[in-house]
């Protein structure tokens, strides 16, 4: 599956400006497009494997229900793909059951690198509430924008967050494309970082103290 590069910067285009279609989403989900692909089957964890602190049981963590992932948050951890990727446009639709204070956080993890470990190095996107775009470079790995800065310091947000209301579905949409990674929140663009120093890797969700539902993660490889 390829897509050109003329046509790469046309769906950014339109992801930028792309306005609702629908009631429950920001707009349908793109494994509607025939290059996407669900990397969730909506019926159980293949293609999915966990980490957990403690090595606790993830099950008690992690379920399934009506083609719907949950994650109570507790304890710390992460659900991550088996397969690693590199260059391709990612979307998680999610929602937060729940927020409590210290109970108000999760993120989506690109560029995992093996070893796994409670936290791996990989960029994650933030998804605690109210800042849900923030990206950070994890446990040794490094960007241009965060040069200088200290390692838990992330590369803030552009603006005012566009999360959703609690409850509602959140479509968080990540580019990852030679050493850049581009963060969208329901439809709008709100971060990138560049020069990357890891490129590819495993895909993965943090368990970090947040109740939340996923209902699809789904995958558009690019190539150009």
């Amino acid at each position: 599956m390829k897509l050109t590069a003329a046509f790469f910067f046309l769906a950014l285009a339109l992801v930028k400006t792309s306005p609702a279609q629908d009631s429950d989403l920001p707009y349908p989900p793109p494994r509607a497009h025939e290059m996407s692909v669900a990397l969730f089957n909506q019926k159980d964890f293949t293609g999915w494997t966990f980490c957990m602190k403690g090595n606790t049981d993830p099950l008690k963590t992690w379920s399934i229900t009506n083609g719907v992932i949950h994650c109570t948050g507790t304890p710390t951890g992460y659900l991550r793909t088996t397969q690693t990727y590199s260059n391709y446009f990612l979307t998680v639709v999610w929602r937060f059951v729940k927020v409590a204070p210290k109970a108000d956080n999760t993120g989506i993890l690109v560029h995992i690198q093996p070893g796994d470990k409670v936290w791996p190095q990989c960029v994650q996107v933030q998804g605690k509430h109210t800042r849900q775009g923030d990206l950070f470079v994890m446990a040794g790995a490094e960007c241009k924008e965060h040069k200088g800065k200290e390692a838990n310091t992330p590369v803030p947000l552009q603006g005012d967050s566009v999360e959703v209301s609690v409850g509602e579905w959140n479509k968080a949409e990540t580019i990852c494309v030679n050493g850049k990674v581009e963060s969208f929140q329901n439809s709008k663009f709100v971060n990138e970082i560049t020069e990357c120093t890891i490129n590819s890797g495993y895909i993965g969700i943090q368990s970090e103290g947040g109740d939340i539902e996923i209902r699809s993660i789904d995958f558009c490889p690019l190539k150009y």
